[in-house]
């Protein structure tokens, strides 16, 4: 892949553009230029946490006679990426006909490990096994990424010690827990020479010294000497620099991430067309003086138990309770 790599997402010169800096099986850097802060900013926010993927989400342990408790290694185990392509495929639990899981919405792994030997028994990843009722052949599987093929760590034995346990992955969001966020870090930032003064760059003596500029400084000019301020500029280039997790590829979850902005105005643009008009045209449960009418609030003929509404007066207003405290007259300081 060039190094500058271009793909005009509406295909108008003046539309929204990317330009790809570095691409790898776990990062891609690139440029997003001639949109809104807000919209990119949307983009990073998505991507960070409403991307769905699949994590472990309930564990069953069965026997655990290591040094460490059941929560921490349910802990570890929900935190070790698992293969999300296509997880479209896959249902939410809450949105599935079936009782409590099934193939479509989960993704069962068993784990039975013991150690016979004086030696340390390290358990990892790779010694979960994946079901077979699943959407794909690959979805649920431990992300294993290191040269020895092990994956992450999830506990160490010692002889004798055993650990037999039952997972099942569910699909998930990281708003709802960290555990199914898809990115390990996700970078953003735009004007890097402060030109716009968003921000407030606190220094002792010399601000070009104290900061130094970042990578994406050589891309744009810096401010001229005596420049004046531009009170209406706006940004309009923002810079990412987006880790995966191991679960989904770096431009897949970019390609996500637009999908679920995508949806969201897909519904807010399908509830606003509900209603028959823009503007008030509801015809939905109203308060009574939503039509200009009087509520028995205003009515200056209702009555309560309490007194007169119309006369602002109730049976409060002086004298003394039933129990025969005095509450002071209607509208004076009473006694408290």
């Amino acid at each position: 892949m060039d190094q500058y790599d271009t793909m005009m997402m509406d295909g108008e010169a003046l539309g929204p553009s990317v330009k790809i800096s570095a691409a790898d099986s776990t990062h891609v850097n690139f440029e997003l230029s001639n949109v809104d802060l807000s919209f990119a900013n949307s983009l990073r926010r998505v991507i960070q946490a409403e991307v769905p993927t699949i994590a472990i989400d309930l564990v069953e342990i069965e026997t655990n006679t290591s040094v460490l408790a059941d929560e921490f290694i349910a802990h570890r185990l929900g935190l070790i990426p698992l293969d999300s392509r296509e997880i479209d495929q896959m249902n939410y639990s809450r949105d599935c006909d079936c009782d409590q899981s099934c193939g479509r919405c989960s993704v069962t792994l068993t784990l039975h490990a013991r150690c016979t030997s004086d030696d340390v028994m390290k358990v990892y990843a790779r010694d979960l096994i994946v079901g077979h009722d699943r959407p794909s052949n690959f979805i649920g599987n431990p992300v294993i990424t290191d040269p020895d093929g092990q994956g992450s760590l999830i506990c160490k034995l010692r002889k004798d010690q055993e650990l037999k346990l039952t997972c099942v992955a569910k699909k998930g969001i990281a708003k709802e827990h960290a555990k199914w966020a898809p990115t390990a870090a996700v970078g953003f930032e735009y004007d890097p020479h402060n030109k716009l003064r968003h921000l407030d760059l606190w220094y002792e003596n010399d601000p070009e010294a104290e900061w130094p500029k970042s990578e994406y400084a050589a891309w744009e000019d810096p401010p001229a000497e005596g420049e004046p301020f531009d009170f209406d500029a706006v940004p309009a280039r923002f810079y990412f620099q987006v880790e995966g997790a191991g679960n989904i590829e770096p431009d897949g979850i970019i390609q996500e991430g637009i999908k679920e902005l995508q949806r969201k105005l897909a519904t807010l643009i399908h509830g606003l067309g509900e209603s028959d008009g823009m503007n008030g045209e509801y015809e939905g449960p109203r308060s009574p003086d939503m039509d200009g009418g009087a509520g028995p609030w205003q009515d200056p003929g209702y009555t309560t138990p309490y007194g007169n509404g119309g006369g602002n007066a109730s049976s409060w207003g002086g004298g003394a309770t039933s129990y025969g405290t005095p509450y002071g007259n209607s509208g004076s300081g009473g006694l408290y």
